[in-house]
């Protein structure tokens, strides 16, 4: 697949970055926080406007954009329908609405390379005595009998991809168990099918590579799940949450929409748009294809880097056993990275220049260099 030069992103992609383009660094954390388009500015004044001019009436606005946002998310990620999508402020969020839909204390099955926010959660309910936790080797996964499988298909830590996640949710479903996939890292990077995969439920959001900022996450539940039912609900899950009626039962909307909550935050959509209509716009093969161009073009300026290949996500490490310092001396130094542990990241996108790639090894080979004669 050919990739974009420098030319047409000049002229077609990086006039809408105008704003993020003007920081005096070279931003190499891309795979953290994304940069955002120019555009999401005027999407939240939107928002706002509508609030100061239309009062309550702003909902119809609020409400139809948070749709639009969910229909394009499932079409990025290939669910079945829009209600699939629940609009949640964080993957945790959506991971603890999976544990309380569960009437009696599972069995879940997790990985040692998932990231702290669903990590963390997972410790906290075993210690509380809310789940059974069985925590394995990412590198040598395989699935064992339990309930819940949580588990990554991109490492957040170095980038590795789990090898053949349909094969693991296959094997994971002859087993009895549901599988719960957290996908941050790869949706809008690597091509993406949760209905194909046929994965139970899906976390993931805009605040990395959709340029979406926090606050924007998703819980994806399959559609033979929208009639199971969680803990983690609210008004916006009634049949007519503007009707004000209290059946009982109660009684919950139809398909996907029976897994909303209380009221949303009603920002989040807006600001998450832009981001998400460009990398569609651009198609996620191709972003996949030129990301591969420069992380092999980064690689071979970085001795000893790793994860350039294609069995890797968006982004490069090094091993040092001091990253986070040495973060620290390149931020300083106007390039922009990030660590994670003894893994220092680095992540290349759309809006870097070679010559901005070329000058970040440099950076970095001096830094290490200069670590080295200490």
């Amino acid at each position: 697949m050919t990739t974009w030069d420098e030319d047409w992103l000049r002229q077609h992609v990086w006039p809408r970055f105008s704003r993020a383009l003007k920081r005096d660094e070279i931003y190499l954390a891309n795979h953290s926080l994304g940069r955002p388009p120019d555009r999401v500015a005027a999407d939240v004044q939107r928002a706002i406007d509508a609030w100061y001019r239309d009062l309550d009436v702003a909902w119809d606005l609020w409400l139809a954009t948070r749709d639009q946002w969910r229909a394009l998310t499932a079409q990025l990620v290939g669910a079945p329908s829009p209600d699939c999508i629940v609009p949640k402020t964080s993957a945790g969020q959506g991971l603890r609405a999976v544990l309380n839909s569960f009437t009696a204390r599972p069995r879940v099955l997790t990985t040692n390379a998932e990231f702290d926010s669903l990590d963390f959660i997972l410790r906290v309910y075993r210690e509380k005595g809310r789940i059974d936790l069985q925590v394995l080797p990412f590198e040598s996964f395989q699935p064992e009998a339990c309930d819940l499988l949580v588990i990554s298909t991109v490492a957040f830590r170095t980038g590795a991809m789990l090898p053949d996640v349909s094969g693991c949710i296959k094997t994971a479903h002859s087993l009895g168990a549901l599988v719960l996939v957290d996908v941050y890292h790869h949706a809008g990077v690597l091509p993406l099918d949760l209905a194909a995969l046929d994965a139970d439920f899906a976390v993931g959001g805009s605040y990395k590579y959709l340029r979406g900022g926090p606050g924007a996450c998703w819980l994806y539940v399959h559609p033979r799940h929208h009639a199971l039912r969680t803990l983690d609900t609210g008004r916006f899950a009634k049949k007519e949450p503007f009707a004000y009626q209290r059946p009982n039962p109660p009684q919950f909307a139809d398909g996907g929409d029976g897994w909303l909550e209380s009221t949303p935050p009603v920002l989040s959509p807006f600001q998450a748009l832009a981001g998400l209509e460009l990398t569609l716009e651009l198609g996620v093969e191709r972003l996949r294809a030129h990301n591969l161009e420069q992380k092999k073009y980064l690689a071979t300026l970085l001795q000893d880097a790793e994860g350039a290949g294609d069995n890797h996500g968006a982004f490069i490490t090094l091993v040092h056993p001091d990253a986070t310092r040495l973060a620290e001396e390149l931020e300083a130094a106007k390039v922009k990275v990030d660590a994670r542990g003894q893994y220092l990241r680095l992540c290349p996108d759309i809006l870097n220049t070679r010559a901005e790639l070329a000058r970040a090894a440099t950076t970095l080979r001096d830094q290490l260099a200069a670590n080295k004669a200490r």
